[in-house]
């Protein structure tokens, strides 16, 4: 396959690079092109920095006139004594137990929907105090956005719309992620088998990401 300017092609697939800036603008043009509510997820290791991106596609979602709520995956994990039931650094119990899908789905996605309710709830668990946040429910109107952000999110059947995936080599992980964080590599690396999505960022360098695409 001939290469374009400014483009690198692996076998049939096309690797675009970017900027961090540009990332945020293809992402809110997809949502954008979407009449109604919308559930997006931003899928990726901490590294990779998926909270940031979701906060800089809220602000400009925002000022296109579309209500935005962001949550982070972080706030709806399980109890300590559910998460940590099989130790502290289980790759198993990091992938399996340690998300609250149920609450996830019930408070959050399930409303979001577009024939849902609307009432989001923003944060459930704080993991802090290991006890329940006291936040209000947010009603978010009928082209209202929720922007999903966290790590280990697809490969769950959670129901959305569109799915950013930022993907790090295990090298990449090993190599951002802190010493006390080693014993997540094999969950993400395991993870990479169900984490398809509409768009696939390359995000070894995370200032200096590409886009991944099939021609």
């Amino acid at each position: 396959m001939r290469s374009r300017a400014g483009r690198g092609s692996i076998g049939r697939v096309l690797v675009t690079p970017t900027s961090r800036a540009a990332l945020a603008e293809e992402v809110v043009a997809l949502v954008a092109a979407r009449p109604g509510r919308v559930r997006l997820v931003l899928d990726g290791p901490a590294p990779a920095r998926p909270g940031e991106l979701a906060a800089e596609v809220a602000t400009a979602l925002r000022a296109q006139g579309r209500a935005t709520v962001v949550v982070d995956a972080a706030d709806f994990l399980r109890p300590a004594s559910v998460r940590l039931e099989q130790g502290r650094t289980d790759p198993d119990a990091l992938l399996h137990r340690w998300l609250d899908d149920a609450a996830l789905r019930r408070e959050v996605l399930e409303p979001a929907a577009p024939d849902g309710s609307g009432r989001v709830l923003p944060r459930l668990w704080n993991t802090r105090t290991d006890r329940a946040y006291r936040d209000d429910y947010t009603a978010l109107p009928a082209d209202g956005v929720v922007l999903l952000h966290g790590a280990l999110l697809l490969g769950r059947g959670l129901p959305v719309e569109l799915a950013v995936h930022f993907r790090m080599s295990p090298a990449a992980l090993a190599r951002t992620l802190g010493e006390d964080l080693q014993w997540t590599v094999p969950a993400h690396v395991r993870h990479e088998q169900g984490a398809g999505a509409d768009l696939l960022v390359l995000a070894d360098h995370p200032d200096r990401p590409a886009v991944q695409r099939t021609p």
